[in-house]
């Protein structure tokens, strides 16, 4: 928002100090004192905000809305009063360079083309609710217990897209589909950027371009991304297919031995802990499947980092002031300091047990696992450079010992998407017994009434489990991560400018009666089939799309496929004591989630 509007003249008056006119200090006088006005109501409303009174925040809105106005109102009187009394001698000065520069401009075109060319269109930015100093338009996203929910309510009052400003930082809110696919698709490289939050930098190493997901597009993270497709997306007649079928076929029995062992110890009727075991089995999915290396369930050091992972997880899930208010850095030092720790845990985990062991076996030319690709990789670039010696090569990063160290981390900790997501599809469950029973029915037909366990391949023939998976991505929406203009371009028609943070709300493509009827908000799997065939419409999107789309969405439907039906095939699940709380637009559940109560089935397979 534009806060004063001060006009200098070029002309000094006759009475100045230090080059500049009275009229001139005045102005800055008063504009000083404004903003120092401003501030102080900015902070006193920051510090309500941040403290979570929300009941009577539309009244505290309105009232420190009315004092803004009055005093941008109040200080633009009194700098035109004060620039009027020194404006006088200046304003034929100012009309003569207007002129001059007119002429030349004039003169210049017309001895190109022998035309006047016309005046360049204004900048035109998408409408949007005028900022506060210091906060911008953070206050209004207070009122709602998710941002997405603010996003969805200014869009019926701006539109499918506008202009909203959080703290510092220029931001532009997409609603609809035709315009989330301009940005991702149609103009996919204009916003190939990603949040500088101090978050980002801090979980990889202190720069979050070591991370896949949260770093800026550049030709370096196309080429990893290219390394590891073929196992973030293997085909079903591949190696890496089969190894992961394989793998989890063998973890998901060893996942039920867990947790027939939970059950048996608990008193009847109580719940146990479930995600822990389920986390730790898709954990140990990622590192047989990419690492060829597993671990046992009573590891602690494995458990560690596998809570680490999940505390990072649901950490990356949240919003804070400091991502927008950088100044409250001092405040958040402690929480930052405990990201940074954790991430080094994590790393010095892999090193010790994953890569020192495949650096000391490593084949070069018989790669056995992802592991051993991102190595091989290393090493090939490391000898190319050595060849290119004393040739000018830095135009271009080189993949080095942090990109392998950082990938291989990103791609691990994907088990913590996984596990979250299989939790909140666990917690629809409980209230929605009637959905369990028709997985499990679906089980019931294709294993041959539970003759054999369920196996990956199985996963064409039993949609409407796929079904239930894809109904707690949509009601989850788990948040697209935003984008970042990296040039000046436009979207709708509308200029955004490079910098300029972009949020794509899927929460409104996913949970909208515009866009899935009168029962938008009810857990209904059914909706994704048509004659027994998965149907996905065009506007769901919860991997998002275009060429920032999650890389990992096929091991995700993988893994929830065959470990949430093992689990149904072999348990009933029902709530427990505890309140199952689902937060809204958030994949993530917390790392001390409910306990549920499982039920052995009778039906179940032989022991695995």
């Amino acid at each position: 928002m534009e806060f004063l509007s001060v006009e200098s003249s070029s002309l000094s008056s006759s009475i100045a100090v230090g080059g500049f006119s009275v009229g001139q200090i005045g102005a800055v006088f008063v504009s000083a004192t404004t903003v120092l006005l401003t501030t102080l109501a900015a902070l006193t409303f920051t510090l309500v905000w941040l403290n979570g009174r929300k009941n009577s925040a539309s009244s505290q809105f309105q009232m420190v809305d009315s004092l803004f106005f009055r005093i941008k109102n109040k200080a633009q009187r009194l700098v035109r009063s004060h620039m009027s009394k020194s404006s006088s001698s200046s304003t034929a000065v100012k009309i003569a360079e207007s002129s001059s520069t007119t002429t030349a401009t004039t003169t210049t075109n017309n001895s190109q083309s022998g035309t006047i060319v016309a005046q360049q269109r204004p900048w035109s930015p998408p409408p949007g609710p005028v900022g506060w100093p210091l906060i911008g338009s953070l206050h209004l996203l207070g009122q709602y217990e998710v941002p997405f929910e603010a996003f969805s309510q200014l869009s019926r009052i701006y539109g499918d897209i506008f202009s909203i400003t959080l703290g510092s930082t220029p931001c532009v809110v997409v609603n609809s589909f035709k315009l989330i696919k301009e940005v991702l698709i149609t103009k996919g490289p204009h916003f190939g950027g990603r949040p500088n939050f101090i978050r980002y930098d801090i979980l990889f190493g202190g720069d979050r371009d070591n991370s896949l997901a949260l770093c800026d597009w550049s030709y370096l993270q196309r080429d990893r991304r290219s390394i590891a497709r073929h196992w973030c997306h293997p085909r079903v007649d591949s190696m890496q297919f089969d190894t992961l079928s394989r793998v989890l076929t063998s973890e998901s029995g060893l996942m039920v031995n867990e947790l027939s062992l939970k059950t048996a110890a608990a008193a009847p009727g109580k719940g146990i802990d479930l995600k822990t075991t389920m986390m730790t089995m898709c954990a140990n999915v990622f590192t047989h499947y990419m690492c060829s290396t597993r671990f046992d369930y009573d590891n602690k050091d494995f458990g560690k980092v596998v809570r680490l992972f999940d505390q990072i997880f649901w950490d990356i899930n949240q919003g804070y002031a400091v991502d927008f208010l950088p100044w409250l850095l001092p405040v958040y030092r402690r929480h930052m300091q405990q990201l940074k720790s954790w991430g080094t845990d994590i790393r010095q985990f892999i090193i010790k047990t994953i890569i020192d062991e495949h650096r000391s076996t490593m084949d070069v030319n018989n790669p056995r696992d992802f592991t051993d690709v991102l190595l091989c990789q290393l090493n090939s670039n490391s000898q190319k450079n050595q060849q290119d010696d004393g040739e000018n090569n830095n135009d271009q990063q080189q993949f080095d010992w942090n990109h392998v160290l950082y990938e291989l981390e990103d791609f691990l900790g994907g088990h913590s998407a996984i596990g979250n997501l299989l939790m909140r599809a666990v917690g629809e469950l409980c209230s929605t017994p009637h959905v369990m029973a028709n997985i499990q029915e679906e089980i019931r037909k294709v294993t041959g009434d539970n003759s054999r366990p369920v196996v990956l391949e199985d996963r064409p023939n039993m949609p409407y489990t796929e079904a239930t998976i894809l109904e707690t991505l949509r009601l989850s929406s788990s948040p697209i991560v935003p984008h970042v203009a990296m040039q000046n371009t436009s979207v709708a028609g509308y200029d955004v400018q490079e910098g300029t943070m972009v949020f794509l709300n899927n929460y409104e493509l996913n949970i909208s009666p515009d866009y899935w009827g009168d029962q938008a908000l009810t857990f209904d799997p059914s909706r994704f089939i048509i004659q027994g065939k998965i149907v996905k419409p065009e506007y769901f999107i919860p991997f998002s799309t275009g060429k920032r789309a999650c890389m990992g969405y096929r091991l995700v439907q993988h893994v929830s496929f065959v470990t949430l039906a093992t689990l149904l095939q072999n348990f009933d699940v029902s709530p427990s004591e505890d309140v199952i709380h689902l937060p809204k637009a958030c994949v993530a559940v917390p790392p001390d989630a409910f306990r549920v109560v499982l039920t052995p089935r009778p039906s179940a397979p032989a022991p695995y």
